[in-house]
């Protein structure tokens, strides 16, 4: 059980109090002599100011879409003066929580820290959400300021507008790159030329509340997942430095937002605590990455799976030769995949699976340990079980649910589905898997996408990993759909490769195709065409859209 909760730094302390009940929480472990962090800690004042402590302040930092640079020290003095405008001007008190919102970019960067430093809690989300949704978070979140991106401010402010009278006011806005007299950025480049006197950061108890990522919803309402500042922390001292082992002359790149947990570790959190330089692109598509890598010289990329499949096709136009880690999460990662990209690059891609509610991956494996096709085996620092319906372990080489524990875990904001997610001390992810008897752990399903067909269970992936084995498969996805005779049947929705047929025929070729490398009772029983899978902007698949087609 999580011992009692240190004394707060933070007047504000609504998200400490919507806490979920201490017996819902998840054992944490601290089992790393590096997770045993000082009672009172800053994570920005820790990635920022105490890794220009190490390396100096010269170093390159950020880089944006245009080319410009900040170093480490360019970083500290905008990131110190947006700090000190949201506690001098708009009156952000410790705890407050603060709304983010905008691509990728280095202004992004500088206000995320500035938001911790001044003891804000900060909740970052998708530029392209709408009034509603938006509406939604200020609500759960009870967010009283908001930093956004000019560009992206209707939305925004016709939901601070619907929720102010629940909310006791409307949620102070303040909108960079607008160029007005107190634009945030024109401030921060200010102080960046002219010089200011240093901010000094909240000395917030390392398990004040830091950030509160929302999920990004693909089945029902969002959840508020809560991380303290010691969390931040963790993920870097616990994959990054354990499995990723970037260096300090490393440039990271890729293509997910901050609002997604992933990207905010694998492109700010991971590449400030190890003295490294991050390129933020604000849109980050396969052809748009593959040109980063070639121009920028990036050695260490972060996307999904269907990212690097996209990107073989420019493995051959552009010199990739820079590259030296890759990282795949997201979704699962097809052994067809890795084999392709491996040979394409000869850069051994490193799988992970993460979770919102445990801030980033803790499964994995690099280098010679990478089996491809499994996830690989827990991040050190975490230990994970495969458990069956009645909560106990399942034997190795039987499938079951996947449990994990470690320096992080699973705390929503004042949700009952707390008591689904954390279950006997354990985080349920909700995926299905199979550990083997050297402990590597392989995915089968999301657990809700098992499919239970003439009493036989399928899981969708494995029928998915034959499918992509096709030359005539760009993409596919498996889901179960009723019927009345068997319950339900398996259908695959097929985005077929360039110049691949796409007509009855195809489907009944791709059939066979699968029947002769799987059992029988595996195979799709119907076969659909599609010009593009569903995803989240997050670029999840949505397999619920697929069931609902029929």
């Amino acid at each position: 059980m999580e011992p009692s909760l240190s004394p707060s730094a933070y007047t504000d302390t609504f998200a400490r109090d919507h806490l979920p009940p201490a017996e819902q929480w998840p054992r944490l472990l601290f089992t790393l002599p590096e997770l045993d962090y000082p009672a009172r800690l800053n994570c920005a004042e820790e990635l920022l100011d105490r890794t220009i402590d190490r390396y100096g302040g010269d170093r390159p930092c950020v880089r944006g879409e245009s080319g410009r640079e900040w170093s480490y020290a360019g970083l500290r003095a905008r990131t110190d003066r947006i700090a000190r405008m949201l506690v001098e001007e708009m009156g952000v008190r410790p705890g407050n929580r603060v709304l983010l919102r905008g691509p990728n970019s280095p202004m992004l960067a500088a206000c995320w820290l500035a938001i911790l430093k001044a003891g804000g809690v900060v909740v970052t989300v998708l530029p392209v959400l709408r009034a509603e949704e938006l509406e939604a978070v200020l609500r759960s979140a009870r967010v009283s300021h908001a930093l956004c991106d000019a560009r992206f401010a209707e939305d925004l402010r016709t939901a601070a507008d619907r929720a102010a009278a629940d909310l006791g006011g409307r949620t102070g806005i303040a909108l960079y790159g607008d160029g007005g007299p107190q634009d945030p950025a024109a401030l921060a480049e200010r102080a960046a030329a002219e010089g200011e006197p240093p901010f000094t950061a909240l000395p917030a108890a390392a398990d004040d509340v830091a950030l509160i990522a929302y999920t990004s919803g693909t089945t029902g309402r969002p959840k508020g997942c809560v991380h303290f500042h010691r969390d931040v922390l963790a993920i870097a001292d616990t994959f990054s430095a354990r499995v990723l082992k970037p260096r300090a002359d490393d440039l990271f790149a890729g293509s997910p937002p901050f609002a997604f947990t992933f990207g905010l570790g694998g492109l700010l959190i991971f590449p400030l605590r190890a003295g490294a330089a991050t390129l933020l692109l604000e849109k980050a598509g396969p052809e748009r990455l593959a040109r980063a890598v070639e121009e920028e010289r990036v050695t260490v990329l972060f996307t999904a799976p269907t990212a690097y499949r996209a990107m073989l096709g420019e493995a051959g136009r552009r010199d990739l030769s820079s590259l030296r880690r890759c990282v795949s999460a997201g979704e699962h990662l097809p052994a067809a995949v890795w084999q392709s990209w491996y040979e394409a690059t000869g850069v051994r891609l490193i799988d992970g699976i993460g979770a919102t509610e445990m801030l980033h991956i803790f499964i994995s494996a690099a280098d010679e340990d990478i089996r491809p096709g499994s996830t690989g085996r827990p991040v050190p620092g975490f230990t994970a079980e495969v458990l069956g319906d009645d909560g106990r372990p399942v034997p190795d080489g039987t499938p079951g649910r996947l449990a994990v524990r470690g320096p992080v875990g699973c705390r929503y904001l004042d949700d009952e589905r707390q008591a689904v997610y954390v279950r006997g001390g354990w985080n349920i992810t909700g995926d299905t898997y199979v550990r083997d008897a050297d402990g590597y752990f392989w995915y089968r399903s999301r657990s809700d996408d098992m499919i239970v067909s003439a009493g036989y269970n399928i899981a969708a992936i494995e029928v998915e990993e034959v499918l992509m084995r096709s030359p005539d498969v760009a993409e596919a996805a498996v889901v179960g759909v009723p019927d009345p005779d068997r319950g339900q049947i398996v259908k695959a929705v097929v985005v077929p490769a360039e110049g691949a047929p796409s007509d009855e025929a195809a489907g009944e070729a791709l059939k066979a195709f699968v029947k002769e490398r799987i059992a029988p009772y595996k195979t799709p029983r119907a076969v659909e065409f599609t010009a593009a899978l569903p995803r989240t902007e997050t670029g999840k698949l949505q397999r619920f859209k697929l069931r609902e087609s029929g």
